[in-house]
């Protein structure tokens, strides 16, 4: 049974890292809660009093504020805040870091352009 709980509570934080289409910050406190339960499911079990059900719930806070912090950082150094960037008309957006400027492409064109509309070089 701890077993169990624990491979179910596993895939449901997995599935919902996979839909995430907000950033980093999201997706990687899933998957740091989802390793974190799984670890600590494995070292309560092993250690103690063999209390997995324990060492799952700690793992996963740990896992998952770790997760949450090294998905900030990601988004920080790239300049990308946690939301996806669109233009009006549903294009996604992409970060020029040397630029500091958005931009998107326009594939009838095969070109770049900045979000003003000006030719990205």
């Amino acid at each position: 049974m701890k077993y169990l709980t624990t491979t179910i509570a596993t895939v449901s934080i997995l599935g919902l890292a996979a839909c995430t289409t907000t950033g980093n910050v999201e997706k990687n406190a899933a998957l740091g809660a989802a390793g974190g339960a799984l670890a600590g499911a494995v070292i309560g079990n092993n250690v103690g009093s063999g209390d997995a059900k324990t060492g799952a719930a700690i793992g996963a806070v740990v896992g998952g504020a770790g997760g949450a912090y090294a998905g900030n950082q990601k988004d920080k150094a790239i300049g990308e805040g946690t939301r996806v960037r669109q233009r009006a008309n549903g294009q996604p957006l992409y970060y020029d870091q040397s630029a500091g400027r958005y931009y998107y492409f326009d594939e009838a064109r095969g070109r770049t352009y900045f979000e003003n509309g000006e030719l990205r070089g």
